[in-house]
């Protein structure tokens, strides 16, 4: 099996997904934002994981599409409140429409996501929703606390990182622990699955944070520096804050403070005050970590050898990427 055959048949499903069609400003900016494509990296999660135990995999295909709707209603609504002009190279939809119709589409996306979920088997329909819900509402904690980051410059590693599980994490361990439950497979199984996403995903985010300093240019695809221009509370600030010491601190507190500098200045300095104080190297040692429990999970799962490498590679082409 190729990952190809997934991705075929997420993208088949997906032109045939009727949101609904009337009045049209309340479902045309659903149908845009699903056009604008992405990795779908937590559907093929999903199919991936429904492969490792059963040949009708295809029958995860739409429960998949409502873990990639819901995490599009996350990114509407997250737009909204970040006042970003761009998804993905194209206007946002409160942009191209209003911050009202944005808020509603965002509202029934996520019926959508619950009605897509109800195509599983009866007995499986109980557990499958509460987990979704219980995980949805975690996803709104996340967010909640990374908004409350804003106005804080006192915020610890432990809770960055409870912020980016809950923020992100916890959606891509649901992904995986959807598709275990699609198949049947067990609760010790489900677990592994569940914990294996969730620690891939955190370590993911801290990439994220990584690259938006060192990545290349070329590939990460958006602006590198741009947290540190906006002084986001990112797990490098945050290092950076509880490590830096005298002049240094006198001389990050001052980068932080400012209201008008140079961007480009800002960058290069706040970056060598990275270098001076080894953050890079305290990121990638935790990001190693996070990608180490993820795949010592996924190694505990008992399943045939040859699927379970395919997820694995895959999870592998996720924590290798440079954008």
């Amino acid at each position: 099996m190729s990952p190809t055959a997934f991705i075929d048949e997420l993208q088949n499903e997906l032109q045939l997904t009727q949101y609904g069609q009337h009045p049209p400003e309340l479902y045309d900016p659903i149908r845009y934002i699903m056009s604008l494509g992405g990795k779908r990296m937590r559907p093929l999660l999903t199919l991936m994981a429904t492969y490792l135990f059963t040949d009708d995999w295809q029958k995860a295909v739409r429960p998949a599409l409502a873990v990639e709707v819901f995490h599009n209603f996350t990114l509407m609504h997250d737009d909204i409140m970040d006042q970003a002009p761009l998804r993905r190279g194209h206007p946002t939809v409160h942009e191209k429409w209003n911050h009202n119709i944005a808020i509603l589409s965002g509202d029934v996306m996520l019926v959508n996501a619950y009605q897509l979920l109800l195509n599983v088997e009866a007995d499986k329909i109980k557990p499958i929703m509460a987990r979704f819900t219980r995980t949805a509402a975690e996803v709104c904690e996340g967010q909640q606390m990374d908004m409350n980051f804003e106005t804080r410059w006192d915020v610890t590693e432990a809770e960055y990182i409870e912020m980016i599980r809950l923020k992100t994490s916890v959606l891509l361990g649901y992904a995986l622990e959807l598709g275990g439950l699609i198949a049947g497979a067990d609760d010790v199984t489900t677990r592994h699955l569940y914990e294996g996403g969730m620690n891939i995903g955190i370590g993911f985010q801290l990439k994220d944070d990584l690259l938006d300093v060192y990545g290349d240019p070329a590939k990460f695809g958006k602006q590198v520096g741009g947290d540190i221009i906006a002084n986001k509370k990112t797990f490098l600030l945050i290092e950076a804050l509880e490590q830096a010491k005298g002049t240094v601190k006198d001389e990050l507190d001052s980068w932080l403070t400012r209201t008008e500098f140079d961007k480009a200045e800002k960058v290069q300095a706040v970056t060598a005050i990275y270098d001076q104080l080894g953050i890079r190297q305290i990121a990638e040692s935790r990001i190693n970590d996070y990608f180490a429990r993820g795949f010592a999970n996924f190694n505990e799962i008992r399943a045939d050898a040859d699927r379970k490498a395919l997820l694995i590679q895959f999870a592998k082409q996720l924590v290798e990427r440079e954008s």
